[in-house]
């Protein structure tokens, strides 16, 4: 499977002037293999948290994101980036089986299992098990991120954290539980030192 072209063209120049406009506190990325199938999963409070991810590794993030967006007019700007639209209303089996062939081809799935904007920050919402099913099939570690903070142009008020990587076990719930806790006591950390 070929990384989406217009990524690897644009990416450069994007998180160039993503990182110019907001200054991202980027902390543990290298907790991101360089290479092999992994699951980046974490808290989503803003639709630009996806290039936050993005602009944290040289690695190709494929995106579960939100069908409306490869719809018509957005499609020809979402698309080409190789994301994989999830139809939220349903579970949507097409969706899992694509991002399980993208991490079957030793690559990268990014991920927010709270599955919508959540706008009470320093909260996390129940996760749904997309993140866990999947690494779970294909034997991929996930790594938890907390994004903290608000996108304020010309100033570092975004930080992104990464945390180890998890491995999953025969328990998925027991495994969700684990990484929305780590997700989880990685806000509240970040409220207190505010």
């Amino acid at each position: 499977m070929e990384e989406p072209k217009a990524y690897l063209k644009h990416r450069g120049t994007l998180c160039f002037l993503f990182n110019f406009l907001f200054k991202p506190t980027i902390i543990g990325n290298e907790k991101i293999p360089e290479e092999g199938r992994v699951v980046i999963a974490g808290n989503h409070t803003h639709f630009m948290d996806c290039i936050t991810v993005a602009a944290s590794t040289e690695r190709v993030v494929h995106f579960l994101a939100k069908s409306e967006l490869a719809e018509p007019p957005l499609r020809r700007f979402f698309v080409p980036f190789g994301i994989i639209p999830v139809h939220r209303e349903r579970k949507d089996k097409e969706a899992l089986e694509s991002a399980i062939e993208v991490l079957e081809d030793d690559k990268v799935i990014g991920l927010f299992p709270e599955g919508k904007v959540n706008n009470a920050r320093g909260t996390l919402l129940p996760f749904k098990f997309g993140a866990v099913k999947m690494a779970h099939e294909t034997n991929s570690r996930i790594v938890p991120f907390v994004i903290t903070g608000r996108y304020k142009f010309f100033r570092k008020s975004i930080t992104i954290q990464f945390f180890d990587p998890v491995t999953v076990s025969d328990n998925l719930e027991e495994t969700n539980n684990e990484i929305w806790n780590i997700i989880n006591d990685g806000l509240q950390k970040a409220k207190t030192t505010k």
